[in-house]
């Protein structure tokens, strides 16, 4: 019998994977090609849709295995990057733009002074921030005459990633998103998991643009190319994806996925938590007809690029992984602290005009306090986020599950241990996001046969326990939070 394994697209901010997994979860082969970067004004972030889709159907030949040997796909993706596209050619009508981009900020701006607003994150979970899809697609429809009217008219599409692949892979077929991509957008409904007639009014979004809201595991289609015949069982936003990989599976379970961002989820079960503490309360997943689970979610827009910002910018590091080296060459940040805000501040803050600082500066730091404070300013923002969540849910963090490429830097893995005073968890499957997108298309198609029998796949490969003194953190947290402060309203609006 031939063996069978399931694949998962992973479409992410750099680049695009795809990866396949056995019954065991173990990676058996991975594919991967970056996609340019396009930065045409200061805050805009664009991608061309088209060589994300083009890369998905080179990487498929080079996975090692045939359709015939595939159960299913899943997809898994940016959130919150908006793509339009002509109905008919398949073309799109512009560059994405990124989940990153805040061109928006003062329609944002205008549309949270818009009567009615206070409306809005009380139906989708949502602030409003230039973070989300609503604005874009506002602002896209804006950009060119007789866009809204053509969108009105069912001529042009709106997605995010997995609805563009999923459009593409099924050859224009089916115009679809999962629940979890959709409450990234504020325009549906958290509880009848549908695009909502009053946020479509207020932001004034046409329907007929909008792809069909599914559930997260379910058979979609089938693919026609790239994966000709194979089943397409799932689509998950990046983070829900990795939220399903570590199998947090019950309320009070989190994990946080250290990236180019960084994005701590809750499950708080099949109820929506409503926060009031600046997180965002989002479908977790959803699994066929079973009941949504929800989470709350931490987004931190600045960890794993503050790494690459020290390297590339500044020219301190050669390589990412060195900066933990250069980090150890001290003892601590020798009072020094750097407060990310390169375009504004995600969670708990939500200050889109706030810019990045370094304060505490004498001569007598060295580029290694430096290095130790870019690593602290991710340890620092988890803690913001792990306290407005564990006010925001009633629950006490006990461990904290982590993955991405940041978790292998031990020294920061420890500074979060010890500033979160949890445990700090690794699985021995690094690629949670894609595994997490593998699991729900197979369950999809009965590849696996429920949650437990994915729960068993989890295996530690790496923990760390806190051991700061409380007196320390308390003081250094107090630090830190005082120089968040010196980031506020370095942006004036104009007036």
């Amino acid at each position: 019998m031939t063996e069978r394994y399931v694949v998962a697209i992973d479409q992410g901010t750099t680049s695009t994977r795809c990866i396949v997994f056995d019954r065991r979860g173990q990676l058996v082969s991975v594919a991967q090609r970056e996609h340019q970067q396009y930065f045409p004004r200061p805050g805009w972030v664009e991608h061309d849709a088209t060589e994300i889709w083009r890369n998905v159907e080179r990487l498929a030949p080079r996975l090692g295995v045939t359709p015939d040997q595939i159960a299913a796909v899943g997809i898994t993706n940016q959130r919150e990057t908006t793509v339009l596209w002509d109905r008919r050619t398949g073309v799109p009508v512009s560059r994405a733009v990124v989940w990153q981009d805040t061109r928006t900020d003062s329609l944002v701006q205008k549309l949270a002074e818009k009567p009615g607003a206070e409306r809005v994150s009380e139906l989708c979970g949502l602030p409003f921030a230039t973070y989300f899809a609503a604005p874009k697609l506002r602002w896209l429809l804006d950009s060119r005459p007789g866009l809204w009217e053509r969108a009105e008219r069912g001529e042009v599409l709106f997605g995010t990633m997995e609805s563009w692949l999923i459009w593409n892979l099924t050859g224009g077929r089916l115009h679809v998103t999962d629940v979890t991509n959709a409450s990234r957008t504020m325009l549906m409904n958290l509880e009848t998991l549908q695009w909502d007639e009053e946020l479509l009014a207020f932001f004034d979004i046409p329907r007929a643009m909008l792809p069909e809201i599914h559930s997260s595991a379910e058979v979609y289609g089938t693919a026609v190319t790239a994966f000709p015949g194979v089943r397409i069982g799932a689509a998950l936003g990046d983070q829900q994806a990795a939220l399903f990989g570590q199998t947090c599976f019950h309320p009070g379970e989190a994990k946080c996925t250290y990236g180019t961002g960084s994005f701590l989820l809750l499950n708080t079960g099949t109820e929506p938590v409503r926060s009031t503490h600046g997180l965002l309360t989002t479908v977790g997943y959803k699994i066929g007809s079973d009941r949504p689970v929800y989470a709350l979610e931490g987004s931190i827009a600045i960890t794993g690029s503050l790494v690459q910002w020290f390297r590339d910018q500044l020219g301190l590091i050669g390589t990412a992984p060195e900066i933990e080296t250069l980090a150890r060459t001290v003892d601590d940040n020798g009072g020094c602290y750097i407060v990310p805000a390169f375009s504004g501040l995600f969670a708990p803050h939500w200050r889109s005009e706030a810019r990045g600082v370094i304060v505490g500066l004498t001569s007598y730091i060295t580029k290694g306090h430096l290095a130790r404070a870019v690593l602290e300013a991710t340890g620092w923002q988890t803690r913001e986020v792990v306290d407005a969540m564990n006010a925001d849910s009633g629950l006490a963090l006990t461990t904290l599950k982590v993955d991405g490429g940041m978790t292998a830097d031990n020294l920061l893995m420890q500074f979060i241990s010890d500033v979160l005073d949890v445990p700090v968890v690794r699985p021995m499957v690094a690629e949670t996001v894609s595994l997490g997108a593998a699991y729900a298309a197979g369950l999809a198609v009965g590849y696996w046969p429920d949650l437990e029998g994915l729960r068993q796949n989890w295996h530690r490969a790496a923990q760390w326990l806190p051991a700061m003194d409380a007196g320390v953190r308390a003081e250094e947290y107090d630090n830190w939070q005082r120089a968040v402060e010196l980031t506020f309203g370095w942006i004036k609006p104009r007036s």
